[in-house]
């Protein structure tokens, strides 16, 4: 038993970095997010520290995956996603999938907001797919000016300039695909820098 909890330590170290290097995030700007030192951080990718749940947790939080995906812990059989809403700029985004660095589905609820219509398009890298579940959609995609309604779908290169908006008083719903990152951009807190 005290051999099987040992292998698993020092397995964690070794997935943290492959989580960071998939999110193409660099330590400095992890530890911006989380609050763990550099340091610290190196330490734990390295083996050098043990993890414990006060560093887990945080950690899991930005990469948005459970404590089970970050420690490798056994199936229990169970399918069911069990991920928090997220919160960001007025909108919510319930994860549907669980997949880290790879795509990832989300319902995204998308209220009206007056000072969405003054913000700037934007553009990252990737791909991004919505389709619509309530509710109308204003896609701004460079030029054009796009109205999308209830069964509706686009896909679009994220390095044209978009921005998606609700014109309605009402919420729309939609599921949304992001790659890695487009799930940067849009769910998981900015770093500064």
């Amino acid at each position: 038993m005290a051999k099987d909890l040992d292998a698993a330590l020092a397995a964690v170290g070794p997935r943290l970095r492959t989580l960071r290097q998939r999110r193409e995030l660099t330590l400095t700007q992890l530890a911006e997010t989380t609050g763990i030192s550099v340091s610290t951080l190196s330490r734990l990718e390295s083996g050098d520290r043990k993890p414990t749940l006060e560093l887990l947790l945080p950690l899991a939080e930005a990469y948005q995956v459970t404590l089970d995906e970050l420690v490798d812990a056994p199936e229990t059989g169970d399918p069911r996603v069990r991920q928090r809403p997220i919160e960001r700029n007025g909108h919510t985004y319930i994860p549907l999938t669980r997949r880290p660095g790879g795509m990832q589905a989300f319902k995204q609820i998308i209220p009206f907001n007056a000072a969405d219509h003054d913000r700037e398009q934007q553009t990252h890298e990737g791909y991004e797919w919505i389709y619509v579940l309530s509710g109308r959609i204003r896609l701004l995609l460079g030029e054009h000016d796009i109205v999308l309604t209830p069964g509706e779908a686009a896909e679009f290169d994220t390095r044209l300039p978009h921005k998606i908006l609700n014109p309605d008083q009402e919420p729309a719903e939609v599921l949304n695909l992001f790659g890695p990152q487009g799930e940067r951009v849009h769910v998981r807190a900015r770093t500064k820098g």
